[in-house]
């Protein structure tokens, strides 16, 4: 494994260390926060944020996007963007 200098610096404003493909599901949330989410392939995304009690649809987002958001669900329902990863 190479060094990291960097490697005590991890915030949530620093740059993604790791990162896990995301299936949406409507009766689960996500088993971690990530710091943002990439949409590999566009559409809509129902997530819930989170520090929120309530889902909201992100429309007509583009591919390849990297949203700076910190979601603690992605719902099935409503989502037709695929191909999610979260990064930690």
């Amino acid at each position: 494994m190479p060094q990291d200098k960097f490697a005590s610096t991890d915030s949530v404003t620093a740059p993604a260390r790791d990162c896990f493909g995301i299936v949406p599901d409507d009766n689960a949330d996500l088993t971690v926060v990530p710091k943002a989410i990439y949409i590999g392939t566009g559409g809509d995304l129902v997530l819930q944020g989170v520090d929120s009690d309530a889902d909201v649809t992100l429309r007509n987002l583009p591919s390849g996007v990297i949203l700076d958001i910190r979601p603690s669900a992605i719902r099935q329902a409503g989502t037709t963007a695929a191909d999610i990863v979260g990064l930690l």
